[in-house]
C-alpha cells in the first residue's frame, strides 16, 4: 500500500455532512431531471456532475476527502437516476386512471423499485465490476473527476456553474418571459407527400448530444430520416393522415403510426441484449452464491467488503410485502373477487424475477457503454407489452367499471416497478466501479446508494405534482383554461400509454410495429458489426430517433457534432485532450442543470399564481423575431461552447 491508499484507509467516508450534503445536490438534479425528461423523455446521468458538485462544496466547508467526495456523488447519482420512473408513471394520468400524482403510491414505486434494484447490484458487483473486465465509461469519468478534486483544482466548479448561469438564462427568455423563441420548424409539401424540418434552442438538448457522443447522435439522426424523411411523407401521400392543416396533419401520423415503427426498433434491440446476456446473468448469479460461501466480510480487504449477502437476501424477500401491498392497494377497487389474491401474486413474482433479469442486463450495458446509453427505454416498452398481454390473462377482462383501463393502468404500474429497479441497479453499478478505482469501501457506498433513493423517493411525488399541476401534459391538463402549448409531452409515458392501450383495446397497429421490429433486426445486425471495429451506433437510438419529437433529436445531434469537431481540431493540433474534454463535460452539465431547474422554478412560480405563463413579457409589437433572436442566441453559445473547450488548458 502506497502513502496515498494508506492516507485513504484512515480518511472519513461515510459522513453526517457528505450524507447531508448528497441529499441536497439530490434533490438539485432530480428536479433537473424530471423537467428535462417530461420535457423531452431525455435524462441525463448524474454521477459526474454530481462528483464535481461534492468536490467544490465540500471545499467551501473546509474540505472534504476523495472517499468523503465519493459517497456525496454517490448518493446523489443514485437518486437522480429514479428519473426514470417518468418513462412510464405520468401514463397512469394520461390513460385517466389518475389524477394527479398520489403521494404514498407514487413514492412506494420509487423506494421499493429503488431498494430492489440496489439490493440486486451488490450480487452483481462481483461478477461485473470486478470479473467481467467490462470498461465502465462513465464511472471511470467520475473517477478521474474526484482525482482531479484530489488536487484542488477549483476551476471546474466555476465552469459549471457560469454554464448553468447562461443557460438558465437563455431557458428564462424562452420558457418564462417569451422573448426567445423555443426552435423553429416548417412543414412542406410535395404534392400530398408532407416533409418536416426544424431545430430547437435548448442549451440542455444541446448538453446531451454532446455528452453521448456523435455515433449515439448519428443513430438518432437516422431515426429522423426514417420518421420525417420516408414514413411521414410515405404515408401521408397514401392519404394516411386526418388531413387539414399541413403541420397538424404530419404531427397526426407520426405521433399515431411513425413512432410505434420506434417502439418495435427498441423492443427487438432489447430483446436481443437480454438474449445475449444470458451467460454474463448465469455468472453473476454464481458469483453472488460463491460469494456468500466464502469467508466473512470482516476477513476480507476494506475495498472488497459488500453488504452482508444474507442481509441483502433478506432484505430483498422482505420487499415482496411492501410490493404486494402496493398492487393490492391499486387492485382493491377494481371487483376482482378471487381473482385479487392471483393477480398480486403473479405481479409480484414477475416483478421480482423480471426486474432482476433486466438489472442484470442494465448493469452489463452500463459497464459496456455507460449509464447513459443502457436501454431503459427499451425495458420500459418491453414490459409494457408483456405485462400487457399477461394480466388479461390472469384476471381476463372482468375488471369492473373500470375495464380496459384497469388493465392497462396496472400494466403501467407492474412497468414503472420494473423500469425503477433496473434504473437503479444500471447506475449503481456504475457508481460501484468509481468507488473501485478510488479505493472506497464497497458496504459505505452501498449504505450511500441506500440513502439517496430514500431521499430521492420522498421529493419525487411533490416534484411531479408541481409540473403537472403547473404545465399539466400534452392530451391531460390538470384544469380549464390551460394553454395547451405549454403542456410537458412526455414522450416516453405517452408512447408506453399508447402500446398498452392499444394492446389492451386490440387497437394497436401492429403493422407499424411489425416495420419497427423488422429495421431493429437489421440495425441489431448492423450494429453488432460495426462494434468490433470501434464504431458506436447503438440500434436502440435508432429507435428512439423515431418517436421522439423532431426539434429534440436535431438539437441533440449537434451537441453530438460540435463535440465530434472538437475532438477532430484536437487531433489535428496534436493538443493533450485531458483539459479540453473535462471542460466539455463541465458546460454540458451545466447547460443541463441551468435550464432545467429554471423551468421547474417557473412551473412553481406558475402554480402559486394559478395560471400558466405568468412572466411572458413579448407580445406582437416586438422589433425582433422571438424566432430569429432565438436562433442567433443559440449559434452563438454553440460557437462559444466549441471554442472554451478547444482552447481549455
Amino acid at each position: 500500500m502506497d502513502a496515498r491508499s494508506e492516507l485513504r484507509a484512515h480518511a472519513a467516508e461515510l459522513t453526517l455532512r457528505g450524507l447531508l450534503l448528497g441529499a441536497v445536490i439530490t434533490v438539485v438534479f432530480m428536479t433537473a431531471n424530471l423537467y428535462l425528461g417530461l420535457k423531452t423523455g431525455v435524462t441525463f446521468s448524474t454521477s459526474i456532475p454530481a462528483a464535481i458538485l461534492a468536490i467544490g462544496l465540500l471545499g467551501l466547508v473546509g474540505g472534504g476527502s476523495l472517499l468523503e467526495s465519493n459517497i456525496v456523488q454517490t448518493q446523489a447519482s443514485a437518486a437522480g437516476t429514479l428519473c426514470n420512473v417518468i418513462l412510464v408513471i405520468p401514463g397512469l394520468v394520461l390513460v385517466g386512471h389518475w389524477h394527479g400524482f398520489p403521494f404514498w403510491q407514487t413514492t412506494g414505486i420509487c423506494l421499493i423499485g429503488g431498494l430492489l434494484g440496489v439490493a440486486y447490484s451488490i450480487p452483481l458487483r462481483r461478477a461485473l465490476v470486478l470479473r467481467a473486465g467490462l470498461p465502465f465509461p462513465e464511472g471511470v469519468a467520475a473517477a478521474e473527476v474526484l482525482h482531479a478534486g484530489e488536487r484542488r483544482d477549483g476551476g471546474g466548479l466555476r465552469a459549471l456553474l457560469w454554464a448553468a448561469a447562461g443557460s438558465g438564462l437563455v431557458g428564462l427568455s424562452t420558457a418564462g418571459f417569451k422573448l426567445l423563441a423555443e426552435g423553429m420548424h416548417a412543414t412542406v409539401a410535395a404534392g400530398s407527400a408532407l416533409f418536416r424540418v426544424g431545430i430547437g434552442f435548448s442549451l440542455a438538448l444541446f448538453g446531451v448530444g454532446y455528452l453521448v457522443g456523435i455515433g449515439a447522435c448519428l443513430a438518432l439522426l437516422v431515426g429522423v430520416a426514417i420518421a420525417w424523411g420516408a414514413a411521414v411523407p410515405l404515408l401521408t401521400a397514401l392519404g394516411e393522415g386526418p388531413g387539414g392543416a399541413p403541420d397538424a396533419a404530419a404531427r397526426a401520423v407520426w405521433s399515431g403510426q411513425v413512432r410505434l415503427i420506434g417502439a418495435g426498433i427498441i423492443a427487438v434491440g432489447a430483446v436481443w441484449t437480454v438474449a445475449t446476456l444470458a451467460r454474463p446473468v448465469g455468472a453473476s448469479i454464481g458469483a453472488a452464491f460463491a460469494a456468500s460461501r466464502g469467508p466473512a466480510g470482516v476477513d476480507l480487504p476494506r475495498e472488497e467488503r459488500d453488504l452482508p449477502i444474507g442481509w441483502i437476501a433478506g432484505g430483498a424477500a422482505f420487499l415482496t410485502l411492501p410490493l404486494a401491498w402496493l398492487f393490492g392497494g391499486f387492485a382493491a377497487d377494481a371487483e376482482l373477487g378471487r381473482l385479487l389474491p392471483v393477480l398480486i401474486g403473479v405481479a409480484t413474482l414477475f416483478a421480482v424475477l423480471f426486474g432482476f433479469l433486466m438489472a442484470s442486463a442494465c448493469g452489463y450495458l452500463a459497464g459496456l457503454l455507460g449509464s447513459s446509453s443502457s436501454p431503459i427505454s427499451g425495458i420500459g416498452i418491453l414490459t409494457t407489452m408483456i405485462t400487457a398481454l399477461l394480466i388479461p390473462l390472469v384476471i381476463g377482462r372482468e375488471a369492473g367499471p373500470e375495464g380496459d383501463r384497469f388493465v392497462i393502468a396496472f400494466a403501467l404500474l407492474a412497468a414503472s416497478v420494473i423500469v425503477t429497479v433496473a434504473s437503479i441497479a444500471n447506475d449503481n453499478l456504475q457508481d460501484l466501479k468509481t468507488g473501485q478505482m478510488v479505493g472506497a469501501t464497497p458496504w459505505c457506498q452501498q449504505l450511500a446508494l441506500i440513502a439517496g433513493v430514500c431521499v430521492g423517493a420522498a421529493v419525487i411525488a411533490p416534484l411531479l405534482s408541481v409540473l403537472y399541476n403547473a404545465y399539466g401534459f400534452v392530451g391531460a391538463l390538470p384544469r380549464e383554461g390551460m394553454d395547451p402549448a405549454n403542456a410537458l409531452p412526455a414522450p416516453q409515458a405517452a408512447l408506453m400509454a399508447q402500446i398498452a392501450g392499444g394492446i389492451v383495446h386490440g387497437e394497436l397497429p401492429w403493422r407499424m410495429v411489425l416495420i419497427g421490429a423488422g429495421l431493429g433486426a437489421v440495425f441489431v445486425a448492423l450494429e453488432a458489426w460495426l462494434r468490433p471495429r470501434g464504431i458506436s451506433f447503438p440500434a436502440l437510438t435508432v429507435g428512439i430517433g423515431i418517436y421522439l419529437p423532431l426539434e429534440v433529436v436535431v438539437t441533440i445531434a449537434c451537441g453530438g457534432l460540435v463535440g465530434w469537431l472538437t475532438e477532430r481540431r484536437l487531433r489535428a493540433a496534436k493538443a493533450d485532450a485531458e483539459a479540453p474534454r473535462r471542460r466539455g463535460v463541465l458546460l454540458a452539465s451545466g447547460f443541463l442543470v441551468g435550464e432545467s431547474i429554471v423551468g421547474v422554478l417557473l412551473a412553481t412560480l406558475d402554480t402559486l399564481l394559478g395560471r400558466s405563463s405568468g412572466l411572458v413579457l413579448s407580445g406582437p409589437g416586438a422589433l425582433v423575431s422571438p424566432t430569429w433572436l432565438g436562433l442567433i442566441i443559440f449559434l452563438s453559445a454553440m460557437a462559444l461552447f466549441y471554442r472554451l473547450v478547444v482552447r481549455a488548458r
